[in-house]
């Protein structure tokens, strides 16, 4: 085997790292970017998370913050006015479990992207979140229950599903391992036998 051809065939082998992967070269401007996106999606639902649970005054007042008694999710659920779901979710406005579940969602994904850690499971919660929250948006809709337009801009991809497939694309390239902790929650006991923590 020549020298060119070596060198050809090195990238192929099992183990070997390939050109410009983090774990050869170093990180590449594409591993940058796709930390930054990871960083970015993670700040929004960590901020809508401390923004609810603690009123800064943006979306949420100080009055109707999670410490004081506010309820983070009924204002979103109770506004439901169209959709498959818009029953189910005007329900469900106001019970306790559904805010719980709602900020540990937040909570858990904001710092999971920030940190760069457990990405393959962000990606599925985070996922399954998105697609609650876009069934109470309900793009597709044309009018909502009383008739009156939705004025959707897009009837398919909204901004939940950006956030979906950014989720999906940080776990599926190890975005975590740029600017996060991704590396060493990879090195735990308990990740590196049950690989799908990652």
């Amino acid at each position: 085997m020549t020298a060119q051809e070596s060198s050809l065939t090195a990238g192929a082998r099992p183990g070997t790292p390939k050109a410009g992967s983090v774990t050869g070269s170093g990180p590449t401007p594409a591993d940058r970017a796709l930390a930054a996106l990871r960083i970015a999606t993670g700040i929004v639902f960590l901020w809508a998370f401390l923004d609810k649970a603690f009123g800064f005054g943006y979306a949420t007042s100080s009055e109707n913050a999670w410490i004081n008694g506010g309820q983070p999710a009924a204002g979103y659920l109770g506004s439901v006015a169209g959709g498959p779901m818009e029953s189910t979710y005007n329900a469900w406005a106001g019970d306790v479990w559904v805010d719980w579940m709602y900020m540990a969602g937040m909570l858990g994904l904001g710092l999971a992207l920030v940190a760069g850690i457990g990405l393959r499971v962000t990606a599925v919660a985070g996922t399954l979140m998105m697609v609650f929250l876009w069934a109470g948006e309900f793009p597709p809709a044309k009018h909502l229950s009383d008739g009156t337009p939705t004025m959707s801009a897009n009837p398919v991809v909204d901004h939940h599903v950006v956030y979906a497939v950014a989720m999906i694309v940080a776990a599926a390239c190890s975005a975590g391992r740029v600017w996060g902790l991704g590396r060493a929650w990879e090195r735990l006991p308990l990740v590196r036998r049950f690989p799908w923590l990652r």
